[in-house]
């Protein structure tokens, strides 16, 4: 294969291919007596690799440390890799396009393009003037264009209809402008901890919804003391979810 054959088979630019030369992440082939690069197989498949590898967010060091890791693989196994790799993200598009077909399927409402499970969600839940049952929203909003998640929100349900959660959320409001060393923090991530049923930490899919950076960019999203109550959570949760049995 020429540059632009293997550009074109995996899916990325000429250009991209040569600065992957420049850099040494993808080693240059030998040259034909004309002067051509001749690319096999293996080359397309590390190509391949790497493509889905800055795909996932790796920066090229990172790809560059994992792709040494991979010295010495077998081709089937890579190449089974990155078959189940396409498998991963054909599963993710149907998932997203049944979603789609749900919408369009029904009427439009002002809450469109949530999916029609977190819509039902939220409509279950009372009408609270609460800034952080309005960020719950937000954030419930954000993991449905990502991840998604009808049984999580199924498991919701009874806690969404629960009043006593609008008793909790007051106490998160009341931390508005506390420090991160409010003496209410612990008590109040303690109750919110308590007040999630298993069955939404048995809906959640092993490695669960909160992806790398997003827990961070979620607590970035509270003032200190809130930030604290919201941390605790994640933590009390995470460890509950750890301790499930296998």
């Amino acid at each position: 294969m020429r540059i632009g054959e293997i550009a074109t088979l995996v899916g990325v630019t000429s250009r991209t291919v040569r600065h992957y030369h420049h850099i040494g992440l993808l080693p240059e082939p030998q040259r034909r007596a004309n002067g051509y690069r001749t690319y096999s197989l293996r080359d397309a498949v590390l190509l391949a690799r790497i493509r889905r590898l800055t795909e996932l967010g790796l920066a090229l060091d990172e790809v560059r440390d994992v792709l040494a890791g991979d010295a010495g693989r077998e081709l089937a196994e890579v190449l089974g890799e990155l078959d189940a790799d396409l498998a991963r993200q054909e599963h993710e598009i149907q998932q997203r396009r049944r979603v789609l077909a749900g919408l369009l399927e029904g009427p439009l409402t002002p809450d469109a393009p949530l999916s029609p499970a977190l819509v039902e969600l939220l409509k279950a839940a009372p009408v609270t003037a609460s800034s952080a049952a309005a960020k719950d929203r937000e954030h419930l909003t954000l993991l449905d264009a990502t991840v998604g998640g009808n049984a999580v929100y199924a498991a919701l349900r009874p806690l969404a209809e629960d009043p006593a959660m609008l008793l909790l959320y007051e106490r998160l409001d009341d931390l508005n402008g506390a420090t991160a060393d409010d003496p209410r923090i612990e008590a109040l991530a303690e109750d919110l901890a308590a007040a999630v049923p298993d069955e939404v930490l048995a809906a959640i899919p092993d490695g669960g919804p909160v992806v790398t950076g997003f827990g961070q960019a979620l607590l970035a999203d509270y003032p200190p003391a809130q930030a604290e109550v919201v941390h605790r959570v994640m933590r009390k949760l995470t460890t509950r979810m750890n301790q499930r049995p296998s």
